[in-house]
């Protein structure tokens, strides 16, 4: 009798639970989970002023962070004639101006891996107001829970917040744009305090100095209630790390995913295919129970679509902490060159360190006998 063979048709051990196929999801989410986990990802869950670490040669750091806490602490937390109950998700409730008279919006300016999304988390924790009056997501998730709810129930759900947290506000899509724009002034409106991280727009290399300028222009007359706070540095995926490891064998990755429990085995040509099948905004959902992505066979996306769908699971795998061990080319080698200079480079480019991060996460998986 012949040995069993892997997914990638060489002999290899089976587990008692063979891995999952991220190509056999295709979930539904309703709109009230689409409220529910507007919350800083399970990466920055936990995440604090206290643990954001400052680079001493970058004074922009530390000076961002104490002008965060100000703000957190103008922020009311409205737990007096609600005494602490639950605001249901489709009632608009009255409440005062959310900032005691200061700035009703903070805007995160800097390049890519410079911490403004931990920063933009703690702003979130810090804030003192139930979880519930607190909103965090990125934009395409914002926009995605403007497309499931409609433009008015959106404005009636979150209306009754006090903060609102909006990571990566998309500068390159003007349509979104302007919607999302809208929908902000009508917020600020009803008294909600807005913070906001973008990207920046088409051949500013993502240096980061010109997004301040490209956002307030962007959201018009939203800008005289936004403070700009500049944030230097590099890059602190790459601070003192090694290099990436090379792509592994397919075999080596078929191995690690059948004795890693709760990892998932895919082809990504067939990853890519499945993709556009799914709505982006049902990616988050796809991944859950997930513990480690290994996927065969890796290689350039073929066309800009395909490369902004990967972008978006690479943003919910980033945030789930989960490591992605791959065959094929390195993760450097995802986008063409005409991609990383056009109008979404620094999409593209927060793709590829995010990836490489979650790649050296599972270096351990094919170190090891049991993929612990």
């Amino acid at each position: 009798m012949s040995a069993p063979t892997t997914a990638s048709g060489s002999a290899g051990p089976i587990a008692a639970e063979a891995p999952a196929a991220l190509t056999d999801r295709a979930p539904q989410v309703p709109a009230e989970r689409l409220v529910a986990e507007m919350v800083p990802p399970p990466r920055f869950a936990t995440v604090s002023f206290d643990n954001y670490i400052t680079d001493p040669g970058q004074p922009s750091q530390a000076e961002a962070v104490e002008a965060l806490r100000a703000f957190a602490a103008r922020l009311d937390g409205g737990t007096g004639a609600k005494g602490g109950r639950r605001r249901h998700w489709f009632r608009r409730e009255a409440k005062p101006a959310a900032t005691g008279g200061g700035p009703r919006g903070m805007y995160l300016d800097g390049g890519y891996g410079v911490g403004k999304t931990h920063l933009l988390a703690s702003l979130w924790h810090a804030t003192p107001a139930a979880p519930e009056l607190k909103a965090f997501g990125t934009f395409v998730e914002l926009t995605n829970l403007v497309g499931a709810l409609g433009f008015q129930q959106t404005v009636r759900t979150l209306s009754g917040h006090r903060l609102l947290c909006i990571d990566e506000f998309e500068l390159d899509d003007p349509g979104d744009t302007v919607l999302v724009s809208t929908l902000l002034g009508k917020l600020v409106e009803a008294g909600v305090a807005l913070a906001a991280t973008s990207n920046t727009l088409p051949g500013k290399l993502g240096e980061g100095r010109f997004a301040a300028a490209d956002f307030l222009r962007e959201i018009q007359g939203l800008s005289a209630h936004f403070r700009t706070l500049r944030i230097d540095g590099e890059d602190y995926r790459h601070r003192g790390l090694p290099a990436a490891p090379a792509p592994y064998s397919d075999d080596t990755v078929t191995r690690a995913a059948h004795r890693t429990p709760g990892a998932s085995l895919d082809a990504f040509p067939a990853l890519l295919e499945h993709l556009s099948r799914v709505h982006p905004s049902r990616y988050g959902a796809m991944c859950d129970g997930i513990q480690a992505v290994c996927l065969t066979g890796v290689g350039p996306v073929p066309d800009q679509s395909t490369a902004l769908r990967l972008v978006v699971l690479a943003d919910r795998l980033y945030d789930r902490e989960v490591p992605v061990l791959a065959s094929g080319v390195p993760f450097d080698r995802l986008f063409s060159e005409e991609m990383l200079s056009g109008g979404y480079r620094k999409k593209y480019f927060r793709a590829i360190s995010r990836l490489t991060a979650l790649a050296r996460d599972a270096k351990r998986l094919a170190d090891t006998p049991d993929g612990r």
